[in-house]
């Protein structure tokens, strides 16, 4: 099928060429189009979900890529949290150690004595500069973890909607091709079923013949009762038939009846 599409491509621009010109290249497109519907619409439906099912799978290790990157990214971002943290902590006692030198130094002594050692006033306020451009840098960098953290935590809830998203979406595509592929087995029953055909001629001429048969069982068996009544001499030895009333009576004193009527006694 590839190769036969390629040789009529082949041919609509050799043909496109010689008779159409500048106007060549407009023509192809439009034939090529024709062409890839043609051939699109001769591919079985079975084909075609079959292929959109394998579309639908190659998602898969996309999604587990992203997971795994997600999943790293959490890790990270949970980390420099933890590191943020750290810095909070220092950083504050960072800053009651400067407030407590700030105020030793209001106290305008010459000499001060911290862990048993003696310092003046100019090394106390030296250690204190040094502390505080400790502490401002350490600051800023604390700010700019924290904005780190909170633009990388931003990125990974935009990815997590992301793979969710796209979680949905795949779900739904495997629902919609199970539809249909039921809505496909359906076509096919139904053309199953079209594909009956039933000759009702025959039907009619089999109940014809029934009936004609049913017929002529009559004629047999009225010919039978036909020769029994009828003879070609007088019968001498039939007897007369007996009165109705003789019958009866006969009936109630000598037969089942008369029996039973004894047996009751």
């Amino acid at each position: 099928m590839i190769k036969k599409m390629v040789v009529t491509t082949g041919v609509i621009v050799l043909v496109a060429l010689i008779f159409f010109g500048r106007d060549a290249i407009s023509y192809v497109r439009t034939s090529a189009g024709y062409v890839r519907d043609s051939v699109e619409s001769s591919v079985p439906l079975e084909f075609q979900i079959d292929r959109a099912r394998q579309l639908v799978g190659d998602l898969v290790p996309e999604i587990r890529r992203n997971m795994h990157l997600i999943a790293k990214e959490e890790v990270e971002v949970e980390h420099l949290r933890r590191r943020i943290a750290a810095a909070e902590s220092e950083l504050e006692e960072d800053r009651q150690e400067i407030l407590r030198l700030k105020a030793d130094l209001a106290e305008g002594k010459p000499v001060y004595t911290y862990s048993g050692r003696r310092y003046t006033a100019e090394e106390v306020k030296a250690d204190l500069a040094h502390r505080f451009k400790r502490y401002q840098t350490s600051e800023a960098t604390l700010t700019s973890l924290r904005q780190i953290c909170e633009a990388r935590q931003k990125s990974l809830d935009a990815a997590r909607r992301k793979l969710e998203g796209m979680l949905a979406e795949k779900r739904q595509l495997e629902v919609e091709l199970e539809n249909l592929q039921a809505q496909l087995q359906m076509v096919a029953a139904a053309k199953t079923t079209c594909d009956y055909q039933f000759d009702d001629s025959r039907l009619g001429r089999a109940k014809e013949l029934i009936a004609e048969l049913r017929k002529k069982l009559e004629i047999e068996a009225t010919l039978v009762h036909a020769e029994d009544s009828f003879h070609d001499e007088i019968p001498l030895d039939e007897s007369p038939p007996e009165d109705i009333v003789e019958q009866v009576s006969r009936y109630f004193e000598e037969g089942p009846e008369a029996e039973a009527l004894a047996a009751g006694r």
